[in-house]
């Protein structure tokens, strides 16, 4: 069983949930309510969380934290999957030989994404300044 599948397997319920993040129940559902979250349902209609969604909560109770509200919050989880589809379509679109030697435009799409996603889930990037350099 691969890491992707075990990170998004639906494990536990709201009140472990609640104690993993520090976050009420309320906050939780009202970050389902704007499709932050889409956690998986049982027959029963109870919530059940994957590592992947206590990750996410975690990252919005850091970016509720850091000032930025709910419509900034989707915006910012909208840019990363685009990001993410991007860079997915162009390593599709490049040729097995020509993935060896990629196009200026293509460096500045991967260095770009690269740069924006730097500084996430507190890490921050080796080569950050030398990348916000490229694009002044």
């Amino acid at each position: 069983m691969g890491d992707h599948i075990r990170r998004n397997m639906p494990l536990f319920p709201i009140g472990i949930v609640k104690k993993l993040t520090e976050l009420s129940a309320r906050q939780i559902r009202y970050y389902e309510e704007h499709g932050l979250i889409q956690p998986s349902r049982t027959t029963g209609n109870q919530r059940l969380y994957s590592f992947n969604d206590v990750d996410r909560l975690l990252e919005i109770k850091e970016l509720i934290e850091q000032g930025i509200n709910i419509s900034g919050i989707q915006q910012i989880f909208l840019m990363k999957q685009e990001a993410k589809e991007a860079k997915t379509k162009n390593v599709e679109n490049i040729s097995p030989k020509a993935k060896k030697e990629l196009t200026d435009q293509q460096l500045r799409s991967y260095l770009k994404s690269e740069l924006m996603m730097a500084g996430r889930f507190g890490k921050s990037s080796l080569i950050q300044g030398e990348l916000s350099r490229f694009f002044h």
